[in-house]
């Protein structure tokens, strides 16, 4: 089994755009008024919009995404994040997306994972 897509919904596509294409990088396969397909290697990040009345994401919730990067990406996107660099690990930087999702890019090898 392998991750086909993850569905992020937000009352701000627009805003959730710019930080995933503008400050992450991914790139935009589909595009349809009420979603954008992102580019994330084997699957899609799809952001959505949310209905009236869909709950927000939790404030200071711990659960997260983690993306792969290479070394190099992690340095970089580190750079670009400055404070918004909420916690960091040899590998690994944390910080939140506009909606408060935590997110996480690593160069953790997933050693034993199969």
């Amino acid at each position: 089994m392998r991750v086909h897509h993850l569905a992020f919904r937000t009352r701000d596509l627009a805003r959730l755009e710019r930080f995933y294409v503008g400050r992450l990088g991914l790139r935009v396969g589909k595009r349809s008024e009420r979603s954008i397909w992102l580019r994330l290697g084997a699957g899609v990040l799809m952001l959505e919009l949310a209905e009236p009345g869909e709950p927000t994401v939790p404030a200071g919730s711990l659960e997260l995404v983690a993306f792969a990067v290479d070394p190099p990406r992690r340095r970089a996107l580190e750079d670009a994040l400055g404070e918004a660099v909420e916690a960091r690990t040899e590998h690994t930087i944390y910080f939140r997306d506009p909606d408060g999702r935590r997110i996480a890019v690593s160069t953790h090898p997933l050693l034993g994972v199969d």
